[in-house]
């Protein structure tokens, strides 16, 4: 993945989504503002640091003998003089720790290895019943952490902490605690603490499309974007919001479960229990049923002679076959309609669209474009640029790594309790 400017750190936003935190006898907000500064300029000097954060010469040269002997920042050798000696470049370390990020999909689970860059370096994932087996699902999930640790580079193994996405709502004043609605079988509660016990590191949790949200405004499609949307449309729809640059939750964390709003009260039943969801029409089960349901009243299909699979549908319809595209066009219709409420509703600058059909580029785009066109306000959608992720499978996972990095630039008490190699 290349390198990104990474969107503002909000401390508060970040602190009390930590399910297990570490503790220290006080704060260094000092320490961390100058960490977050050389992070995010990756290499500086100390004069320029003192001047940048109007602090006396003494007091960034502490801070910075604090910073080098985390292993997080280095000297790298010297820089140009305006008049005097050559000034010592400091250089954040990217590789000095990494992060695990998780996704823990309704039917999947991936777990990507980054550094402190967002750089992911080992990926693993698998298919997987989640939402009906809680228990193979939390043996799979320390599974995948253990391969993707035992493939990476030595020095990264140091872990920050871990980051969960899970495809439920996440209140902020209770992450431990999973909605019962949408995964009645896990009665609640997540159980992947000793996860994080294991590598005696703090664990995070938070909503899929959140995540996927927050690294698409890190690293991807909604970088430099201050108020944006990003809809994953795998099992189920969901969507992060971003507004002013902080993902919005809501009261009590259900803030954007687009994929319960209603497109026909008289529609089929959701498993929220209400009917004519969009999910019931975009989500991966109903784009399956009605290419089946096309091709049962004699349409011919490149699909008749294999079994039907999401990936099965996205390859038929890039290679230009009428059953798959008329499927992907009736969703593109369905998505534009939730699209253009979103619009007249909360007039993002941006919609970013991941999950399983936002390979499909162009061939989504264009119908869901002509729908909100028709179906928003002139200066909503005038204002709004609707486009797939850049991060694709990457994106909840890498967001969920993100999640637990920007914790720690807003906290630098985290890095101690990542000074140890853990092995895998």
């Amino acid at each position: 993945m290349q390198e990104r400017t990474a969107m503002k750190v909000h401390p508060e936003d970040a602190a009390r989504r930590a399910t297990t935190r570490p503790t220290e006898p006080r704060p260094r907000p000092l320490v961390d503002e100058v960490l977050r500064l050389v992070w995010r300029e990756r290499q500086i000097s100390r004069a320029e640091i003192a001047c940048r954060l109007d602090l006396s010469r003494s007091t960034v040269s502490e801070i910075v003998s604090t910073l080098l002997r985390t292993g997080l920042v280095a000297e790298v050798g010297t820089g140009p003089s305006g008049g005097g000696r050559r000034p010592i470049v400091l250089q954040f370390q990217d590789d000095a720790c990494g992060i695990l990020g998780v996704d823990m999909g309704a039917a999947h689970v991936a777990v990507a290895h980054t550094d402190l860059r967002g750089h992911v370096l080992a990926w693993k994932d698998r298919r997987h019943p989640v939402r009906s087996d809680p228990v193979g699902t939390r043996a799979l999930v320390a599974e995948l952490c253990a391969a993707a640790l035992g493939s990476s580079r030595r020095r990264a193994r140091r872990l920050v902490g871990i980051g969960v996405a899970v495809p439920s709502p996440v209140d902020p004043h209770h992450p431990d605690r999973l909605s019962e609605l949408v995964l009645p079988a896990w009665q609640g509660h997540h159980g992947l603490e000793p996860v994080g016990e294991r590598y005696k590191v703090p664990l995070w949790i938070d909503n899929d499309a959140n995540l996927g949200a927050l690294a698409e405004g890190w690293w991807g499609a909604g970088r430099g974007v201050q108020d944006f949307a990003y809809i994953k449309v795998a099992t189920g729809i969901g969507s992060g919001h971003v507004i002013q640059g902080k993902i919005y939750r809501g009261a009590t964390g259900v803030a954007g479960e687009i994929g319960h709003l209603a497109i026909d009260p008289h529609g089929g039943p959701c498993i929220c229990g209400l009917r004519g969801c969009l999910a019931t029409f975009v989500g991966q089960a109903a784009l399956l049923a009605r290419a089946r349901e096309i091709l049962a009243d004699g349409a011919t299909s490149i699909l008749t002679a294999q079994d039907i699979t999401i990936p099965a549908l996205e390859e038929a319809a890039l290679a230009g076959d009428p059953l798959a595209l008329q499927v992907v066009r009736e969703a593109a219709e369905y998505l534009g309609i939730a699209v253009a409420g979103l619009l007249n509703l909360m007039n993002p600058a941006l919609v970013i669209l991941g999950g399983d059909l936002a390979p499909l580029g162009e061939l989504l785009l264009q119908p869901l474009r002509e729908t909100v066109a028709r179906r928003t306000l002139v200066s909503s959608i005038a204002a709004a640029e609707v486009r797939t992720s850049e991060l694709n499978a990457q994106a909840v996972a890498v967001g969920a790594a993100t999640m637990v990095l920007e914790a720690a630039l807003a906290d630098s008490r985290l890095y101690p309790a990542a000074a140890r190699r853990v092995e895998a």
